[in-house]
């Protein structure tokens, strides 16, 4: 489970992000979208404590990131937007690596499915500088599946895949959720937020504007048509539809 509770996060006086509470339940896929600037990947770091919070809370599977953040992180896994590898360390030695990290006990057999699973096997011995920039992604996901995390938070999931990978990659993350994880899914690829988030967030200047199901979006905004897709909806909750 995942619980922000009034987040806000401040640089150098301004509010990247405002107040913003939310709560993503186990089995739960919930979308998190906003124009640029809006305090998504904030948010996200901030949940994965990477960043610290200047206001509010932030509990992960009941452990608050900061009293109890060891064993809030030990619950989670967080793909960055950008894929950050160890130059000198080859795919299987990244999937290695993490399993230590992690205490994974079938470690050498799981990285082995997972680099399988995702078309990485046969370059397990290659180094990041090899890879593409759609593999370096796939590698990154691969390690935070490692040790079947409690919550995954995504930023950007898609970037630099292929169709076919983008397919392999959505319906994990929907494996994921079934198999009771929740999961924060951030992305301008409105179209996959659409498809596979239960759920909805939309947020602008650091504030959340929308958030519900997109039906319960559709109906709290007077104008739409009852078959507006999310785009219209972004658009419209933003006020960014004459732009």
């Amino acid at each position: 489970m995942i619980q922000i509770e009034e987040l806000v996060k401040v640089y150098d006086g301004h509010r990247a992000v405002d107040g913003l509470s939310l709560l993503v339940q186990p089995g739960e896929i919930v979308g998190l979208v906003g124009p640029n600037g809006a305090g998504k990947t904030s948010t996200l770091r901030c949940l994965a404590g990477i960043i610290p919070t200047t206001e509010g809370s932030i509990a992960i599977c009941g452990h608050d990131i900061v009293d109890d953040g060891v064993a809030a992180r030990q619950q989670l896994a967080f793909v960055p937007d950008e894929p950050h590898l160890f130059d000198y360390l080859t795919v299987r030695d990244h999937m290695l690596l993490f399993a230590r990290l992690y205490g994974v006990e079938d470690g050498a057999a799981r990285a082995e499915q997972l680099l399988t699973d995702s078309a990485l096997w046969d370059r397990r011995h290659d180094f990041p500088g090899e890879l593409s920039r759609g593999m370096k992604q796939k590698l990154i996901l691969s390690c935070a599946l490692l040790h079947d995390p409690k919550v995954l938070i995504l930023d950007e999931p898609l970037t630099g895949l292929d169709p076919a990978a983008m397919r392999r990659v959505k319906r994990s993350v929907v494996a994921i959720a079934q198999a009771g994880a929740a999961v924060l899914v951030s992305s301008h690829m409105l179209q996959l937020v659409e498809e596979i988030c239960g759920r909805i967030v939309i947020i602008h200047e650091g504030k959340k504007v929308a958030e519900g199901t997109l039906d319960e979006i559709r109906a709290a905004m007077p104008g739409l048509e009852g078959d507006a897709n999310l785009e219209e909806i972004f658009l419209r909750a933003t006020g960014l539809e004459e732009e």
